[in-house]
């Protein structure tokens, strides 16, 4: 079992810092092919962003990187691979020194070469809003193939029922069911995002009659 914790949004602040500077040398380094726009989402977004002192592992963050190519220029595996290689230029003088391609995202990470662990990590994923709804790039990893897929379930919706649970006054709920997920996640390929979104939609059910 894990230990994690919830930090204070202080000990996050230079962590997050540090991302954002990421991303900006990463917009200005991919300029001549897209541009883009970047938000911080779930856990990232609403202080909820843990670390677990006995490890010394924690501070996921998660962003959504919307691409404005709105006339298709760049095929989705175009648009991952820019980005990755952009990533990984960057990252490595802030201590990163893994860049991944998952099959929702682009993960780069802070790795304990002793023992494999993830001291820290941020996961990209690239959406994009149109009418029907949030799409995002997916990679088959057995294909190798990259395609827009629609998300199961739009940010947006998740978010409205994450407001629903902290206006109707149980949000501290929330947050106990949300560390539990955490020490109790031993599966590396289900991140923070997930954990996140299956803490909202379980609290959201107790709580309402809507599926």
């Amino acid at each position: 079992m894990y230990h994690f914790e919830y930090v204070s949004k202080k000990e996050a602040a230079p962590y997050k810092a540090e991302l954002i500077e990421i991303l900006h040398q990463v917009q200005d380094y991919v300029r001549d092919d897209f541009t883009f726009q970047f938000t911080f989402i779930g856990s990232s977004s609403r202080n909820m962003i843990t670390y677990d002192p006995t490890t010394n592992i924690g501070f996921d963050f998660d962003v959504n990187i919307t691409v404005n190519d709105d006339d298709e220029d760049y095929s989705p595996e175009e648009i991952r691979t820019i980005l990755h290689n952009a990533f990984s230029r960057f990252m490595t003088a802030y201590g990163y020194n893994k860049c991944e391609q998952s099959t929702r995202v682009i993960s780069i990470k802070v790795v304990d070469q002793w023992s494999s662990r993830v001291i820290r990590s941020c996961d990209f994923a690239v959406v994009y809003e149109g009418r029907n709804g949030q799409q995002y790039i997916r990679f088959n990893k057995e294909r190798n193939y990259f395609s827009w897929e629609f998300q199961t379930q739009p940010y947006k919706e998740l978010e409205f029922r994450a407001d629903y649970l902290k206006e109707n006054g149980h949000w501290n709920e929330v947050l106990e069911v949300y560390l539990d997920k955490k020490n109790n996640n031993y599966n590396p390929d289900k991140h923070s995002r997930s954990l996140y979104a299956e803490t909202i939609n379980e609290c959201f059910r107790r709580h309402n009659n809507h599926e």
